[in-house]
């Protein structure tokens, strides 16, 4: 199970040229473009003597030889019928060489219960968010799953190791790092494995005498609550999972995955259109537009690049997600800029470029796409699967 999340990192190798193959990503790892170096990964597993090559990290970074509190607890306080208090933990970077040999980093867990229930003797439920590269949403009110849980339990929202306000790996605090060498090696400590072990250090220092407590896995989540079942289920009363289910079978790669979802995925498209026949007329035409440019796309305006390629990439959540038919529809409603003088040539609306940036938003979570495809790797490592299975898709839609 440890290889199912935890393939060698020489899958990074691809993933950091990711902002080369994919133009329009081209903004959040613009700061990454000295890592795109090729290096050598033969041996990726880190010796301790590179311990030194890693750069000092301030305020929630890493921290060697720290003498603060493993857990600091805030005061409670209020959202509208919550209340919720913050807990801080130190812990090993490395679980594997244990609290005092490994430099520390902060992981940050929030307990939220119903009003009234702070002293209540509750069961303890940790929500695993999905991703990977994303932290828990911040809870304004009390509704939804967060309301039920809280009639229940005590939730604690964790924010995974690299996410949130657990010791943050964004464009601007990875580029810390001089090399793509010294970025994979610190990487590879921020998949499931460790994810697991960050639970079991907060569990038997929050939950009373150390006991199980149930958990609620969501998307990548579920994922990892499969890694949790594997690496120590001792900490588990029970497993709730919605939406996760990890490749189990041996040799299992992202291209499996890839070439399962075509058939959905034109399945999908054809609702759409059936939906919303007058956006293939505009579709056509912007992809058109988009390949007679010089260059085959067009500038966005933070710097990236749109092609006809990554216009695909609003079929993340524009297919896949709850209103994500009516959000795409009204997106493509402002493509084009009306027309004033007459003879101007046409024009993409920059209110629409502006929109399609905001659509997938990898500039604040670049873990999701450093890290995502490995994920459905079983006893394989990651080689940016997405490029290869596109002749096979071809020929799926030509049998079609």
């Amino acid at each position: 199970m440890l290889l199912l999340h935890a393939p060698p990192p020489r899958f990074l190798r691809t993933l950091l040229h990711y902002n080369h193959n994919i133009h329009h990503y081209s903004r959040a790892f613009s700061s990454l473009s000295h890592f795109t170096k090729p290096y050598s990964v033969s041996n990726r597993f880190i010796s301790h003597s590179r311990w030194s090559s890693l750069p000092p990290m301030n305020g929630e970074g890493l921290a060697a030889g720290d003498s603060s509190p493993e857990h600091v607890t805030g005061d409670w306080y209020s959202v509208p019928d919550l209340r919720l208090r913050d807990h801080r933990f130190k812990v090993p970077l490395d679980h594997c060489r244990g609290l005092h040999s490994s430099p520390k980093i902060t992981v940050f867990a929030r307990e939220v219960v119903a009003v009234g229930k702070e002293e209540q003797n509750l069961p303890y439920l940790l929500y695993l968010q999905g991703g990977p590269g994303f932290e828990c949403r911040r809870p304004t009110e009390s509704s939804g799953w967060t309301k039920k849980v809280c009639e229940e339990f005590r939730l604690i929202l964790m924010d995974q190791r690299g996410t949130g306000l657990s010791t943050p790996l964004t464009v601007s605090s990875m580029s810390q790092f001089k090399s793509a060498d010294e970025l994979a090696d610190f990487l590879k400590y921020f998949r499931a494995d460790n994810i697991v072990n960050d639970a079991e250090f907060i569990r038997v220092r929050l939950v009373p005498d150390a006991g199980p407590w149930t958990i609620l896995g969501q998307s990548y989540g579920g994922f990892c609550a499969v890694t949790y079942l594997s690496f120590a289920p001792k900490g588990l009363k029970q497993v709730l999972i919605t939406g996760g289910i990890p490749p189990i079978g041996g040799g299992c790669t992202a291209d499996s995955v890839y070439k399962a979802g075509f058939e959905q995925a034109i399945v999908q498209n054809e609702k759409y259109y059936k939906r919303f026949p007058q956006d293939i007329k505009i579709v056509q035409e912007l992809v058109n537009y988009l390949a007679e440019q010089e260059g085959g796309g067009v500038a966005l305006p933070s710097g990236g690049f749109l092609t006809p390629r990554g216009l695909q990439t609003l079929g993340l959540s524009g297919l896949g997600s709850r209103a994500g038919f009516e959000s795409m529809h009204y997106l493509f409603e402002s493509v084009w800029d009306p027309t004033f003088v007459p003879g101007a040539p046409k024009r993409i609306s920059y209110n629409f470029l502006s929109s399609f940036e905001k659509w997938l938003n990898f500039d604040t979570n670049p873990l999701y796409a450093l890290l995502h495809e490995s994920i459905y790797c079983q006893l394989e490592t990651s080689l940016m699967q997405l490029e290869l299975p596109e002749k096979d898709y071809l020929y799926f839609l030509q049998e079609r």
